[in-house]
Parts: C-alpha cells; structure tokens; sequence
C-alpha cells in the first residue's frame, strides 16, 4: 500500500530521517553543481530535498502524486505544492529545467508511463535525478523506513527503464550505508558509515541516484497516446499560476507533432 504524506513528514521529522535528509541532500548537490536558473520540479514527496535541489532555480515547484496526498510547501509564503496524476503532469511540454524524482518511481502504478511524462515536460538537454531504493541494501528490506515500501531498483533496471523513454544515463551516485536503525550510536556516526561505505561497499548502498538527461535527438517516447498538457487541479491555492501564463517555447530541433499550433514560450 502506498505511503501517504502524513507517513513520510512523520518519518522525516525524526532523528534517523534528518540524517537520511542531511546525507542524500550532500549527494544532490555534488550532482546539481553548476546548475542554475531555469525551473525546478519535485515530483513525489520531495519537500525536505528541495531547499537544496532547487538552490539557484528561477521557480520551484512541488508535485504530489494523487495515491500519496498532499502537503503544503513551502511552510512559510505562497504555496508552491500541488496534487497531481503521476502520469499526466499539469506542465507545459519541454518546460522544466531539472526534476527531482524521490518517494516516486518505486511506488508508481506504471513507472514507464512516469517516466515518460517526465520525458515530455523536461527541456531539451534538462536533466532528471531519481533517487530509488536500491534492491540489494538492507534499507528496502526494512518496513520501518519509506524506503521499504514498494519496488526497489537494480542499477541495471533503472538504466533500462530510463532508456526506454530516451532518457540518456549520465552520472550515477550511491547514498545511505548505516543500518536503517534508530539507535543515538547509528545516527551519531552516520557520516562516518557513509564515507566507508562509499569508498568499500558502494554497490549495498541503500539507495540508488542517477541523472539523466533529455536528449533531443532521440526518437519520442510513445504508449500510443497523444501527447497532451493536462489541466492543473490545485489543491490549495493556485500553485502554478506562472505556468498558465507562460507560452511554450518551440525548440528548433523538436517534431512539430509534440506541441499544438506555432506557439513559442516566453521568456518571464
């Protein structure tokens, strides 16, 4: 059954979920280095990785699958969180710069009809990370954790799923070697567990990241369904205003079937 956001905030606001916080979002930014501007996307339960997969974004933007619920983000200003379908996102086509896939692709109904829609909103050379229970960690064979839900990943399945929808694998990361324990000793030398981990046992790491990228040239990924840009149902206050305002930017290199009319997106 999948987890709700009630579930993971919980799990997030322990001691054992600050740290697993603190430790993937120093792999996020050793991965994100160098890139700014642009839009930025979290697509799953994303808030807690989002201060640093979004540093240096023009906007930012929080994306609730229906089958996990919703939650305000952020906490403080205008609401920035909606609740959406996983396989038809309310975004324009090539709109998004960078995308962030966590709490996501394990749990998804049909992760191939996820990622291809990942596909349609990215830009042409914009970048997706996934972080994915990784199938041979003891973190997706704990039930006391979020990572434990659903399907974990081999490194070879993920590259085989994202190729599928002509996303092209361009780096790789590992994240999580503590035991997935509570215990003060575990959480106190949690770094320490990581460094080791890192340079001995990389391929039992709890957790799997890789990025990758949109790449133009690429045939479109096809289910044999038009391509279309689903209406935004917000769940609080308008989140995405500043998406119905913008106009869809035509790449000179894309098929004229992706996108409706000669429309070009502007610039905010």
């Amino acid at each position: 059954m999948p987890l709700d956001v009630i579930e993971l905030k919980t799990f997030y606001d322990t001691a054992l979920g600050q740290t697993v916080r603190g430790l993937v979002s120093a792999r996020l930014k050793e991965m994100i280095a160098g890139g700014s501007g642009g839009c930025a996307v979290g697509l799953g339960f994303t808030p807690p990785f989002l201060e640093t997969f979004g540093a240096g974004a023009d906007r930012v933007l929080a994306l609730m699958p229906a089958r996990m619920g919703v939650c305000r983000w952020p906490v403080e200003g205008g609401n920035r969180a909606a609740l959406v379908e996983e396989d038809e996102l309310p975004l324009p086509d090539a709109s998004v710069d960078r995308l962030l896939l966590i709490h996501g692709i394990e749990e998804a109904e049909t992760p191939e009809a996820m990622v291809r829609e990942i596909w349609r909103v990215l830009a042409p050379g914009g970048r997706l990370i996934a972080v994915v229970p990784n199938r041979r960690g003891l973190w997706a064979q704990a039930d006391t954790t979020p990572f434990g839900n659903g399907r974990p990943y081999s490194r070879g399945q993920l590259e085989r799923l994202l190729t599928a929808a002509k996303l092209a694998p361009t780096g790789w990361s590992e994240a999580l070697f503590l035991p997935p324990l509570s215990l003060r000793a575990v959480v106190g030398s949690a770094r320490a567990l990581e460094k080791i981990g890192r340079s001995i046992t990389p391929a039992f790491s709890g957790l799997i990241l890789v990025e990758a990228e949109k790449r133009m040239w690429q045939a479109l990924p096809s289910d044999g369904r038009a391509l279309r840009v689903p209406r935004l149902v917000p769940a609080m206050a308008d989140p995405v205003s500043h998406f119905a305002r913008r106009r869809r930017r035509v790449a000179a290199m894309t098929w004229p079937a992706m996108f409706d009319g000669d429309e070009t997106r502007s610039r905010d």
